[in-house]
């Protein structure tokens, strides 16, 4: 009896993964289009920014760089200093906190435990914009408008209910037999989570460190909310300083600070970039 030939899908074919490969090229080049046309604008003169809108410039100049630098009341490093020192309290609050709340969620027994982690839910759907009055409102009567505790404070209170929802899933992944181990060798709940639970917890905490690195560096409209005066202003908000809706706008400078200011978030997220993939493989987002 002839055997069948067996043919190679179609997906799989040489021909189909080289268009594969090629309309994905296409598709990377057309999402960093606007990046690259940023960086080329960086270069160029400003008066030649919007006439040639090409990616290749023809006349290279730094001058954008040293004038942006300069161009406010402080230097531009003095708002990268702002934006660094409440993007790492930021950070270091969310994994303190969250990771706390998740093991108690995850691992302990209290009266309405089930109804607590629906609340914390549900309150991930919550919009940010509905709590901005009545949190303004009490932060301005305790006298913390234009400081950095606003920002700061909430994020040691485990106010971030996904990333909460992200250690939950992980923390559940962890089999309870090296609690039960640890009880054994007469651990109590904390040295459990501080010595069993959070050292494998690493690719989970790596991907809340890296999400609120991001969007606290990358936050504008809390911090411009916040902090008013030109002292405590952070890079988000120093930038729009550059655009004057009464006077000519200085884009060739701010476009240079742009991309000063997304040279930490580049290399946050590729120093932890294999620890964001294993943390979202194994939190449940398969």
């Amino acid at each position: 009896m002839a055997t069948k030939s067996r043919r190679t899908p179609v997906l799989f074919r040489p021909a189909s993964r080289l268009t594969r490969h090629l309309l994905l090229i296409v598709f990377g080049l057309f999402m960093l289009y606007p990046l690259l046309w940023m960086i080329s604008s960086s270069v160029k003169p400003e008066n030649l920014i919007f006439r040639e809108p090409g990616l290749l410039p023809h006349d290279l100049t730094g001058a954008n760089y040293s004038g942006g630098w300069h161009a406010l009341k402080h230097s531009f490093g003095y708002y990268l200093w702002n934006s660094a020192v409440i993007t790492v309290l930021a950070v270091v609050g969310n994994l303190v906190a969250c990771s706390l709340a998740a093991y108690a969620f995850a691992r302990l027994e209290f009266p309405l435990k089930k109804l607590w982690f629906t609340v914390m839910l549900l309150s991930i759907m919550l919009p940010h914009h509905v709590t901005v009055v009545p949190q303004y409102i009490m932060f301005s009567k305790i006298g913390w408008i234009n400081t950095i505790w606003p920002i700061v404070v909430p994020k040691f209170l485990a106010t971030d209910a996904f990333f909460i929802f992200l250690m939950v899933q992980f923390i559940r992944t962890l089999p309870r037999e090296l609690d039960e181990a640890a009880a054994i060798d007469g651990a109590g709940h904390w040295r459990t989570f501080v010595q069993v639970i959070l050292p494998l917890c690493v690719p989970a905490l790596a991907t809340t460190a890296i999400f609120t690195f991001i969007w606290t560096w990358n936050d504008f409209f809390t911090q411009n909310l916040y902090l008013t005066n030109s002292d405590n202003l952070t890079a988000p908000v120093a930038l729009r300083q550059f655009l004057d809706s009464s006077s000519n706008s200085s884009w060739g400078p701010m476009f240079a600070m742009s991309i000063v200011s997304l040279g930490p978030i580049f290399g946050f997220f590729l120093a932890g970039q294999k620890y964001l993939v294993r943390g979202m493989a194994t939190t449940g987002f398969k």
